[in-house]
């Protein structure tokens, strides 16, 4: 199987500081596989609130995270600050990706980037639902996407 490669976009409209804390590290001394997605989820929740919604209810449906990738670029170790950067891509009927990019802040090493898909949902059906109009106008207003 080939391995994971993701592209950054040449535009991130929204970016947040998050900083390793030794519960994110693992025995070898730099940051965990999961606590990388642990990071990358925060990140994904702060995008969503700089948009006045809660993952619960995005323009009237919640969401879900259909699929995840990550490729990592080097280590990142306690203590430092990630700067997370993130973008809407790929749109398609019932969602999107949320593309990322994860560098330390003082440096700017890259540290990991790739993809989060996005699933919008009907909570009564518990099926997926079409992208909202208001999210995509929302989008345009804050962060002109």
């Amino acid at each position: 199987m080939p391995r994971l490669h993701f592209d950054v976009p040449a535009r991130l409209c929204f970016s947040t500081d998050i900083q390793i804390y030794i519960s994110h590290v693992n025995q070898g001394g730099h940051l965990d596989n999961a606590q990388l997605l642990t990071l990358v989820s925060e990140a994904r929740v702060r995008f969503f609130k700089a948009l006045g919604y809660s993952e619960g209810n995005v323009a009237g449906h919640p969401i879900v995270v259909g699929d995840i990738g990550a490729q990592y670029q080097s280590e990142g170790f306690h203590g430092e600050v990630m700067s997370v950067s993130l973008e809407p891509t790929d749109f398609n009927r019932y969602g999107f990706d949320l593309a990322f990019q994860m560098r330390e802040k003082a440096s700017g090493r890259d540290v990991a980037r790739g993809k989060i898909g996005i699933v919008f949902v009907r909570p009564e059906a518990k099926k997926v639902a079409p992208v909202p109009a208001a999210f995509r106008e929302r989008l345009a207003e804050v962060f002109g996407a």
